[in-house]
């Protein structure tokens, strides 16, 4: 905020030099509309990030990011530089009476400006790393105060307008610093301490060990014998609970692991006393919740406005001054005004107000209203408005799909160079281009070139029933396996560290045959599993999916996780372990392209490219023909597809339909295991790109206790001196 500032002083230099070079009639018309150009602007993105700002968490589309980005920088930046401007404008005309009476109006919209740097309460944070800022925002209203108040000071000539300018001023102050405490709470590092317990020095040892030495110098016989305390009672949680207050009390216990901090065993058994007793339904319902929940705290004011008394006490304040400033404005002589700023001036004050009054009903729409009703008994007694916030949009419920073999194919055309692939031999020499390596004007194109086409391929689709019931099937018969034994804590930590292993082994006793697929990079796995279930699902036969006499279409979902889990390597590599996954699969497009071309004339769709990849000849490994430069798993992914095909053939009992259902828990156990070593802040991050799957699978795999987070328990396990 304080290099906003300094930027506005360098603009407002430059600004003299530009206007320099234009007509003096031109440059009389900016001087006169300037500042009111600027204010519009400021009240103009104000109203972007009121209506914006939290659609976001439940709206995938890359074209509100933008937009949001965009508002959310250029927001703070016009209101720094219309302080500046208007301090200058008014410091121009000081010895001037009649300009100086003239600009009082442009005078009391600077209290407005701190208004719109205070932001909607919809959005404080664009990113994580905004919140890591808030001492740069609290030196920043420091710093825009003072410019304001400067401006308030070099117009002040004890006009009612003057003095309507104060209670503005106050709104200010608290929207702009509700917005600075909100990025203080949602920071890494008072997060984190804001859930620390008091510090607790345990039973007191220099005593205990006085008094045991003092005992045993007196010639006793002294020993200490633990003191056997009550055990701590947990409070199991009632699955017929309203899903607002099962989410909201898990959400204050496992909002922990979004600052890195451990659980307790207790924690877990509480969890577990829900999950193991519901639907999956209800299960997910829970976790979206809590994700909403946390949304709010990291990316609003929902400390401020929502958790607080002192919330409520201000928003009322806010929009109290800001009428009683508006009916005032009314009621004063405006004769003498200019009717472009009059009007300028009642969009401030109505612009303020139904935000303001915007916020409200937003708050009474949200998550934490209904709870508090819910508690209450209430809820059945208020109707949320689904236009502000639809009941079932906490999250997208999406996930993104991207395909190796429908990138190679060329399926579609890239967005934004579609009339120009169009051409004769456009599309030949686009793919040159990105093949080359060379320095230069080529490198630069080639890279933008693989950035649309990354982004012309990847899709959304709404997450299956199937899946999530799947999904949590699994997590459940893991947390069975571990609940109640001895060593369950070893057990949960082993399951975090299954990734396809643990179903190979115990459940379908394939391991021997496909093991090795496993015991590559996480990365490489994916590869293979990707490759392999396309070449399988494109030439099995339709009908033959269900033969199993499961339920789920496991087919359709394997396809699902599987494109899946390949949009997580190519674009949130972030969220997947180390490794060199992106090298892999542009290896791997390279073969495939190369592959395509030589057998372009047979090839006719995904069905015959993949019949055309099944009958290479693969009974030597790839990595003795080729050595290992390339990185690519083409043809090694063939080869598990023909280990997968020859189970059915070969296999006793055996059918196509067992074979999906294997494929299919493979890739939810792959899918838990991404879940599982992905960190807290990138978890975090996606919250605000409309909700990951991952996030999900991560949260209901806590739950459960699959988690490397639940390490203590509660209570002292004390001594006492016992003196025979």
């Amino acid at each position: 905020m304080l290099i906003r500032g300094i930027g506005s002083l360098i603009f407002m230099y430059e600004r003299r030099s530009v206007m320099a070079i234009f007509p003096e009639r031109v440059t009389k018309f900016w001087k006169e509309w300037e500042i009111r150009v600027l204010v519009l602007i400021s009240l103009f993105l104000q109203i972007v990030l009121t209506l914006l700002g939290n659609r976001r968490k439940y709206i995938l589309r890359n074209r509100i990011r933008v937009i949001l980005w965009l508002a959310y920088l250029g927001a703070d930046w016009i209101a720094a530089v219309c302080i500046g401007v208007l301090s200058n404008s008014l410091g121009d005309d000081c010895e001037n009476d009649s300009q100086k009476t003239k600009k009082i109006i442009w005078a009391f919209w600077a209290p407005f400006l701190l208004l719109h740097l205070g932001g909607p309460d919809t959005i404080t944070a664009y990113a994580m790393e905004d919140n890591e800022l808030w001492v740069r925002h609290f030196l920043g209203l420091l710093v825009q105060f003072g410019g304001a108040f400067y401006i308030f000071l070099l117009a002040w000539k004890g006009m009612p307008l003057n003095i309507l300018a104060i209670p503005i001023f106050v709104a200010g102050l608290i929207k702009y610093g509700e917005r600075t405490w909100a990025l203080r709470s949602a920071s890494s590092s008072h997060f984190r301490d804001a859930m620390l317990r008091r510090p607790d020095p345990g039973p007191n040892y220099a005593k205990i060990m006085g008094e045991y030495t003092l005992q045993r110098n007196q010639g006793f016989n002294v020993s200490l014998r633990p003191v056997i305390e009550p055990s701590t009672r947990v409070n199991c949680l009632d699955p017929d609970a309203p899903i607002l207050q099962v989410g909201y009390e898990l959400f204050n216990t496992f909002k922990r692991l979004f600052a890195d901090l451990i659980l307790t065993f207790q924690d877990r058994e509480k969890s577990q006393s829900f999950f193991h007793n519901t639907t999956w339904q209800k299960a997910f319902a829970v976790i979206e919740v809590e994700l909403g929940f946390m949304y709010d705290v990291l990316y609003t004011k929902a400390c401020v406005s929502y958790s607080s008394r002192w919330g409520h006490l201000l928003r009322f304040v806010s929009l109290s001054f800001t009428v009683s400033t508006f009916v005032a404005f009314l009621l004063i002589d405006r004769h003498e005004r200019s009717a472009i700023d009059l009007i300028i001036t009642f969009l401030l004050l109505a612009g303020a107000i139904v935000l303001e009054i915007y916020a409200i009903i937003v708050l009474l729409s949200s998550d934490w209203t209904m709870l508090w009703l819910s508690k209450h008994g209430m809820a059945s007694c208020f109707c949320r408005l689904p236009i502000l916030q639809p009941a079932d949009r906490r999250w997208s419920n999406s996930m993104a799909q991207y395909n190796l073999l429908g990138l190679c194919l060329k399926e579609k055309p890239i967005k934004c160079l579609g009339p120009l692939q169009r051409l004769p031999g456009i599309d030949g020499m686009l793919e040159e281009y990105c093949l080359r390596q060379d320095e230069g004007i080529l490198h630069r194109f080639s890279y933008f070139y693989e950035m649309l086409e990354e982004h012309s391929y990847k899709r959304y689709v709404t997450v299956s029933d199937d899946l999530k019931g799947l999904i949590f099937q699994q997590l459940k018969d893991k947390s069975n396996r571990a609940k109640g034994q001895s060593n369950a804590n070893a057990i949960y930590k082993q399951l975090c560290a299954n990734r396809g292993d643990l179903v190979l082994k115990e459940k379908y006793n394939c391991y021997i045959n496909l093991g090795w697929s496993m015991e590559e990079d996480f990365d490489q796995s994916i590869l293979l599993w990707h490759i392999a279930t396309d070449l399988l699902y494109y030439l099995d036969d339709q009908d033959q999916n269900s033969s199993s006499g499961r339920s789920p279409d496991c087919k359709a979902t394997s396809k699902l996780v599987s494109d899946y889990m390949l949009y997580l390597l190519v674009m949130r590599p972030f969220m997947l372990p180390d490794g060199i996954g992106k090298m892999r699969f542009q290896d791997s497009c390279a073969e495939a392209i190369q592959f395509l071309q030589d057998n372009n004339a047979d090839i006719k769709g995904r069905t015959d490219a993949c019949q055309k990849l099944l009958r290479v000849n693969t009974e030597v490994s790839p990595l003795e023909v080729k050595g290992d430069k390339s990185k690519s798993v083409l043809f090694d992914a063939a080869r598990l597809a023909k280990s997968l095909q020859s189970m059915e053939t070969d296999g006793d009992n055996w059918s196509n339909g067992k074979k999906w259902e294997m494929m299919c828990d493979v890739w939810v156990e792959m899918m838990c295991y991404a879940a599982s070593q992905c960190g807290w802040k990138e978890h975090a991050q996606q919250l605000r790109r409309g909700g990951e799957l991952l996030t999900h699978v991560w949260l209901l795999m806590a739950h459960f206790g699959i988690s490397e987070h639940f390490k203590i328990s509660q209570g002292h396990a004390r001594s006492t001196v016992v003196v025979t």
